[in-house]
């Protein structure tokens, strides 16, 4: 079925009865030529791509729960393009272009919104920081506009420019950064592959992997044994307890990361806005609610939710940058788990288990990156070669010291 303006009031009409389910409800074949392990966006992405830019369309994906439950639904929405050290910008480049033309590709509204990222700095070393990045957004091809304090002010003008403990100096702008909607992402790709083919199987939890002579052959489940040619880990915070099950020892730690969602107000806040010395971030979404999160919680955990220091650290960063979001009232907030790699880069790679492939490492970055992380993923399992864009991202960069610190933190996880 294809969506439309004309469908949507003709069924409006007809009551409603004419639309059918997004995507089939399929029992797990016995065996596949693929199988991903991982529902979410990634996962949905790869499978995906899989079948419309290879033609490998007997491909399953695995879903312990319900399609878009994870980390794809547990975010803050934000689409951009503004990394800065080689491997990582190209990538990212690459991601946003896939984003610009999604809609129209997969014929689903994800609301995409190009409203423009503004990132905050604070101080002149921050603003010659983001002067190397906003001229390596530039030599990539992505746009960047450097501002002044005045240029800011005209953008965000009710942002607190009195303040003297974080006084603001200026912004690095994107122009063409800006939101989703993160479970309408989930669900187009979805609907997309089933179009083509592909099985989406969900409540079916991956419990075991088999391997025979150094070579994987399927994996156990909840629902039965399927076999494979080749499998993908694409499963973000749980990367490390599958990959487990293969005999792999990661480089990945999970944290938290919450985010917030107050009442719906009037549209005040146009863009992304980003606070350089607070690790605060903020939108406002198409209901209305201004969404908004910080840092890690700082610790290791598979509890998709936060703990309250960091609640109160996140509010602190609000207050300190716009002082009028005291006056809304938060009506909820997540947690997702974050697959966090030394360096603060993904990993896009075949595992040492031959016929094993995993995707994980996403940090910060994940939501962003949906488009981009399934089309490179695809492109590695259907050609055995790493996709122009993501050959930096390889395992064995932490053993051979060929890191990505896009942080600048250091390849140590408790500076992260």
């Amino acid at each position: 079925m294809r969506y439309s303006g004309f469908r949507v009031l003709s069924q409006g009409l007809l009551g409603n009865r004419g639309w059918r389910p997004a995507w089939r409800k399929p029992a797990p074949k016995p065996a596949y030529d693929v199988l991903i392990i991982g529902g979410g966006g990634h996962g949905l992405s790869t499978a995906y791509y899989l079948a419309k830019n290879h033609g490998i369309t007997n491909v399953a994906v695995l879903e312990k729960g319900g399609l878009g439950l994870g980390n794809v639904g547990r975010n803050t929405t934000i689409v951009r393009a503004n990394y800065f050290l080689p491997g990582n910008s190209e990538f990212y480049s690459h991601s946003l272009k896939l984003w610009e033309n999604l809609e129209r590709e997969l014929n689903y509204n994800v609301m995409h919104s190009q409203r423009g990222l503004i990132n905050l700095f604070h101080s002149d070393g921050q603003r010659d920081a983001f002067a190397r990045r906003g001229n390596a957004m530039l030599a990539q091809g992505d746009d960047a506009v450097l501002l002044d304090r005045d240029g800011v002010r005209k953008l965000l003008p009710y942002l607190d420019f009195e303040q003297t403990r974080f006084p603001i100096y200026g912004g690095l702008y994107h122009p063409r950064g800006g939101t989703a909607r993160h479970d309408a992402v989930a669900w187009g790709y979805a609907r997309a592959a089933d179009q083509r083919g592909v099985d989406l199987i969900e409540n079916c939890e991956v419990t075991g992997i088999d391997i025979e002579q150094g070579r994987m052959i399927g994996v156990q489940t909840t629902r039965g044994p399927i076999r494979a040619k080749q499998v993908a880990i694409v499963v973000a915070g749980r990367s490390s307890q599958v990959a487990a099950m293969a005999g792999m020892r990661l480089p990945i730690e999970s944290h938290i990361l919450q985010a917030f969602v107050t009442e719906g107000l009037k549209p005040c806040i146009d863009h992304v806005v980003s606070f350089g010395m607070g690790h605060f971030y903020i939108s406002q979404s198409d209901k209305g609610g201004l969404v908004f999160g910080g840092d890690l919680d700082f610790y290791a955990s598979y509890a998709a939710r936060g703990n309250l220091p960091m609640v109160e650290h996140v509010m602190e960063a609000g207050m300190t940058l716009m002082p009028m979001i005291g006056r809304a009232r938060v009506l909820r907030s997540w947690g997702g788990i974050m697959d966090m790699s030394p360096d603060g880069s993904p990993i896009i790679d075949k595992a040492p288990v031959d016929g094993l492939f995993i995707n994980c490492g996403w940090n910060y970055g994940g939501f962003k990156a949906v488009p981009a992380s399934g089309w490179c993923l695809a492109h590695l399992m259907a050609t055995g070669a790493p996709h122009q864009v993501a050959r930096r991202f390889r395992l064995d960069r932490f053993a051979t010291g060929h890191l990505l610190d896009e942080e600048g933190t250091g390849s140590q996880h408790n500076l992260h």
